[in-house]
């Protein structure tokens, strides 16, 4: 007779996972009859597809699958009994063991499942106080939060609140046990509005109230990854301090407007901002004809730092705005702003607005090649409305890249200056693909500098004026294969002491070293260049350490200027007047009926016509922050005279210096036999067969030495070597050197014809 089932110490459960090919599984607990037993896969009941053996035995058995289940897959064995009695033990009857074994088994077993369902169940510890854990009705606690009051006991929260009274603590020490709502709520996100971010749904409307609650609210707004799009132009009030986005923001807008403005406009000041990865782009490229078309515009910023990460596809890419006030004293950061027609838009609103003391870093500015080749470029615009502030200054750029793409007769150029701009400082920036020019300046914007990394044109870049400008406020400093050549500004033309150039030309006139002695009242109708270039005038007064200048008088260098345009002139003198005088390469002067010839770099240069030069506005002075000029001629210029004339009224000057671009050596034109001003040496040379001469007899000679006058040293020598003929040499009169050969010897001497030599030295 065989034994009953031995109910061992063996929970009624077990998990296999398959390898892909076992089919035998085993289970150790005993079974009463196969339907006993309940197969899972991956949480799936089974039905068939397998077979159970092992049923009544102590040890358990095995399920046999009829296919291997898939690798990977957890198969789970579990006993599930009914719980229920099916026998019954008659009153004074026979009580069998067997039956009475088999009983008792089956509730054991049944307590087995029970206690293997308890162990998967939330309990209290055996120590814990008692108290009810019983769920409130289900009407009650649908839409709720189920949690635990402050003496264990159960309670609901409302859902919607994100558990208001739900406390978390951060790990680490001192930290502070915090709601979980204010937890939740360090972060306010696009997404708490209903945004999708597809890309194909429409997110306006749920992004205008996160805009707005974030305005509402005082807080910084995330908009979380995917692609945001929008058919209408969105504005974060400037009552929320920043704005971080994961994701992108593409505008489908139905009319031109900016896709996304950042703070208020009037006179509102939006200070202390975060706006951080700020990707905005154009579902299409706009027909860059609209300069509504803007992608980013950010207004009234201050201490503000702004990372633009992406603008593509507008007219305008990013526009910084001061409007009734100002944008200042804040940092820009760029990322990708391609494909716009101005990459960024520097500008003003009002005349009580102002854009100031900003500075940029990095960018990418750049247009493909088939994005209307037809139409000009500008990575870097600086504007304003008509009657707005336009003296935008300090505006600093750090590396930045354009790749513009010149092609065909548009313009590509990284730098648009219309306005008065001051201190436009662009460092170590990258050309590639643009015009050859790094700036135009349509108005008059002053201490510009540009400084080029690297470009496709090498260092043969320049600065355009438009036609309206009256000063050259800008210069390039091309390092690509010219740093170390461009790195010293060459000088040409040194007068370091005027007191010591200065020598006597005849009783009544001065001249001076280098230097040209001008007139501003030229008699006759003088037109060649050598027709206003004097070696020596009246109206100069020495003083112990420099000259001043007199009535109508001016100095100036004479220089070649066919190939280098660019000069400096230093000067040491009280407030004195610059002058430029222009001549064309057959030395024929230059007038203003061609436009402004010469510019200079901190005030206007106006055209004189009674001394036919170009000079400054007002004097140069510290206090004006005029004293520094450069000063840069157009091409027609062959030669100009450059330096400092008495106009109002008479001052001293003691040091005068001229310096060029150094990527040229221009020629400093004096001593010349055409232009004689500049040198207190005068040689001239002619043939001479002196007669033969008796002892002690003499012999002379008139030479013609024009600028001569009476009382300058002169010297005289022969080309024959003689030791017995002294020759002596004196100025008899203005322009005629007298030479005397004197026979010293006491034997006749008949000299072979040579060479005579004067030299006229001025005092």
């Amino acid at each position: 007779m065989p034994e009953h089932i031995v109910i061992g110490d063996v929970a009624p459960r077990i998990q296999y996972v398959a390898s892909g090919s076992q089919t035998v599984f085993t289970y150790p607990f005993p079974i009463f009859k196969p339907t006993d037993l309940q197969v899972f896969v991956d949480g799936v009941r089974e039905t068939d597809g397998y077979t159970v053996s092992g049923a009544g035995r102590s040890e358990g058995g095995a399920v046999i699958f009829t296919a291997p289940p898939r690798a990977g897959a957890v198969i789970t064995l579990r006993r599930l009994l009914r719980i229920e009695r099916v026998s019954d033990f008659q009153e004074s009857g026979e009580l069998r063991a067997r039956v009475l074994n088999d009983e008792l088994d089956y509730q054991t077993a049944a307590l087995q499942q029970i206690a293997d369902d308890l162990t998967r169940a939330i309990q209290t510890e055996p120590t814990d106080f008692g108290g009810p854990l019983i769920l409130p009705p289900r009407t009650a606690r649908a839409s709720r939060l189920l949690g635990f009051d402050s003496g264990g006991s159960i309670q609901l929260y409302p859902a919607e609140a994100g558990g208001g009274q739900i406390l978390f603590r951060q790990d680490g020490a001192r930290s502070v046990l915090r709601t979980a709502q204010d937890k939740l709520a360090e972060t306010l996100s696009a997404a708490d509005f209903g945004t999708v971010g597809d890309g194909v749904v429409d997110d306006t409307e749920a992004l205008a109230a996160a805009f707005a609650a974030a305005g509402a609210l005082g807080r910084t707004l995330l908009i979380p990854d995917g692609t945001f799009r929008i058919t209408r132009g969105l504005v974060l009030p400037g009552a929320a301090p920043g704005l971080v986005m994961q994701g992108r923001i593409v505008a489908d807008l139905a009319e031109p407007e900016p896709a996304l403005t950042l703070g208020d406009g009037g006179s509102a000041r939006n200070g202390e901002k975060l706006y951080w990865n700020i990707r905005v782009t154009r579902s299409s490229l706009s027909s860059w004809l609209d300069e509504r078309e803007i992608g980013v515009l950010v207004r009234n910023v201050d201490a503000s730092l702004i990372y633009i990460a992406e603008a593509t596809r507008f007219t305008i890419g990013v526009r910084s705005l001061g409007d009734r006030r100002g944008v200042e004293d804040t940092t820009f950061i760029f990322g990708r702003i391609v494909d716009n027609r101005i990459g960024l838009d520097v500008r003003c609103a009002t005349a009580e607005g102002w854009n100031a003391s900003v500075r940029y870093h990095g960018g990418h500015f750049a247009v493909s090649s088939s994005s209307w080749p037809a139409l000009d470029r500008f990575g870097v615009r600086f504007s304003a409305e008509p009657d707005a502030y336009k003296e935008h200054n300090r505006h600093i750029f750090d590396a930045q890249n354009f790749e513009l793409r010149q092609q065909g007769t548009n313009r590509a150029i990284p730098f648009l200056v219309e306005v008065d701009a001051r201190a436009i400082i662009a460092r170590d920036i990258r050309m590639e693909g643009c015009s050859p020019i790094v700036a135009l300046h349509e108005a008059n914007a002053t201490d510009c500098r540009y400084d080029v990394a690297w470009a496709s044109q090498a260092y043969t870049l320049d600065v355009a004026y438009g036609p309206n400008t009256t000063r050259a406020g800008a210069i390039v400093r091309p390092h690509h294969q010219a740093a170390a050549h461009i790195a010293a500004t060459r000088l040409i033309g040194n007068v370091p002491n005027l007191r010591a150039a200065a020598f006597r030309w005849q009783s009544n006139a001065l001249g001076f070293d280098q230097l040209a002695c001008v007139s501003t009242l030229v008699s006759g109708t003088p037109s060649t260049l050598t027709d206003f270039l004097f070696p020596g005038l009246d109206g100069y007064a020495l003083t112990s350490r420099g000259v001043i200048l007199g009535s109508s008088r001016g100095l100036g260098f004479v220089v070649d200027t066919r190939s280098c345009k660019d000069f400096a002139l230093a000067v040491d003198a009280d407030d004195p007047r610059l002058f430029v005088q222009c001549f064309d390469a057959s030395g024929q002067l230059l007038t203003d009926s061609a436009g402004p010839l010469a510019r200079a770099s901190n005030q206007s240069l106006v055209w004189n016509p009674t001394a036919r030069w170009w000079q400054s506005s007002a004097d140069l002075a510290d206090a004006t922050l005029t004293r520094l000029q450069a000063i840069r001629l157009t091409e027609e210029v062959a030669t100009a005279v450059i330096g400092v004339a008495r106009v109002n009224r008479d001052y001293e000057v003691r040091a005068l210096r001229l310096y060029c671009d150094p990527r040229y050596a221009p020629m400093l034109l004096y001593g010349l036999p055409g232009m004689p001003h500049g040198s207190r040496e005068i040689v001239v040379e002619t043939s001479w067969d002196p007669p033969s001469l008796a002892p002690g007899a003499t012999t002379q000679l008139n030479i013609s030495v024009p600028g001569a006058f009476p009382g300058d040293f002169v010297q005289a020598s022969f080309s024959v070597s003689t030791t017995g003929v002294v020759f002596l040499a004196t100025v008899g009169a203005g322009g005629v050197v007298t030479v005397i050969a004197w026979n010293r010897s006491t034997i006749a001497i008949d000299l072979a014809g040579g060479t005579l030599r004067v030299r006229v030295v001025k005092a």
